[in-house]
């Protein structure tokens, strides 16, 4: 008979009362009814979990060249936890009327962000937008994700809710405004929201719209206006980022 493992990429974690758990407990468990199961993960650089691998910092690839330099030092003059980073990966489009309502709430919410907006997608923005919110924002067409993550400045991530993503700001400790697109991003944003409880969902009108009103008070209710649930998914945002050290601790 043959044995078949199946490597799932998920953050194990340990807990007194209930032994091994994973991220995705119900299915792991349902799998190994199948086949063998081994968790692995989660799959981010050592150098910004256990840094037990020197000089493991990055994935060895880029789909784009990312402006480090810009990123870093923008970052670098903001108070803590004060920067809303927003990304929509490397392949979703938003269309014209959700990026028009995306700028409009970052404007109007007034607060620092970075929002990475590829070369292919510039010119569906309001016009003069960047010019008009330069005191805040800064606009790049590529950053380097996982340390814009770690950085102590970013308190909140507006994210399509990719997976990769999303495991990132999970073991990086960085609540989550999800606003998935497609595939398997609503199910993401599911376990973001109502699983985990490391972040909230901004939903769309009939049309499948997020409107700058939804936008705007969801990243007050995360970043500028801390109450009881901002307050749970903060510190449950530091659990899972512990756990996920534990993951993969010697």
């Amino acid at each position: 008979m043959v044995t078949h493992s199946v490597y799932y990429d998920s953050c194990i974690s340990r807990s007194i009362n209930l032994g091994h758990m994973n991220l995705f407990h119900q299915v792991v468990n349902w799998m190994s009814r199948l086949w063998n199961v081994m968790t692995v993960g989660p799959t981010i650089p050592s150098m910004y979990l256990d840094k037990r691998i020197e000089n493991d910092k990055d994935y060895g690839m880029n789909l784009f060249k990312p402006n480090v330099d810009a990123c870093m030092s923008w970052l670098g003059g903001k108070p803590k936890d004060s920067v809303l980073y927003v990304s929509f990966g490397s392949y979703a489009s938003l269309g014209i009327e959700q990026t028009t309502e995306l700028a409009c709430a970052l404007k109007s919410s007034n607060v620092y962000f970075l929002w990475v907006v590829r070369e292919t997608e510039m010119a569906k923005l309001p016009y003069n937008f960047i010019e008009e919110t330069s005191e805040k924002g800064l606009l790049v067409a590529w950053c380097p994700q996982l340390e814009v993550l770690s950085n102590e400045a970013v308190g909140c991530f507006l994210t399509h809710c990719g997976f990769n993503s999303t495991l990132e700001a999970l073991s990086l400790g960085v609540p989550m405004l999800a606003m998935p697109q497609w595939t398997d991003q609503p199910t993401n944003a599911k376990h973001v929201e109502d699983v985990w409880r490391i972040g909230i969902r901004a939903h769309p009108n009939e049309k499948g719209v997020v409107r700058r009103e939804t936008i705007e008070r969801c990243i007050k209710e995360l970043l500028t206006e801390v109450g009881e649930k901002g307050k749970e998914i903060r510190k449950n945002s530091i659990k899972w980022k512990n756990l996920a050290k534990k993951g993969i601790d010697e």
